[in-house]
């Protein structure tokens, strides 16, 4: 989803307008993540860059589109764009001390 938000309308609310806009890349998030997976990925990650423009977006996460929306309208910018694209992923095993295997040279009796 590639897409510009407008942010000012003269016959609307600007709050609604937001909430408006938070409800559709909420719902294309939901449609995205009941897609089918591919064989060997485990979830939908989401690649997001957020800006005034095309050209001035920044990268963040998924879960700060909601705020950064909300910052936008704070700084009474007339429109933003917010590239969302989904790429199926598989979640990395985490390594914690319980799991890792011990070294050898530590229990060598000398």
């Amino acid at each position: 989803m590639k897409k510009i938000f407008r942010l000012t309308d003269e016959k609307k609310k600007p709050e609604r307008i937001i909430e408006a806009s938070k409800h559709e890349i909420r719902k294309y998030l939901k449609r995205e993540r009941g897609k089918k997976l591919p064989e060997g990925a485990d979830y939908w990650d989401f690649d997001c860059c957020f800006g005034q423009n095309s050209e001035e977006t920044q990268p963040l996460h998924v879960a700060q589109i909601t705020s950064a929306l909300d910052k936008a309208y704070a700084a009474k910018w007339e429109q933003c764009y917010i590239e969302i694209i989904a790429k199926a992923a598989q979640r990395e095993v985490k390594v914690t001390e319980e799991n890792k295997p011990e070294d050898q040279s530590t229990q060598s009796e000398e």
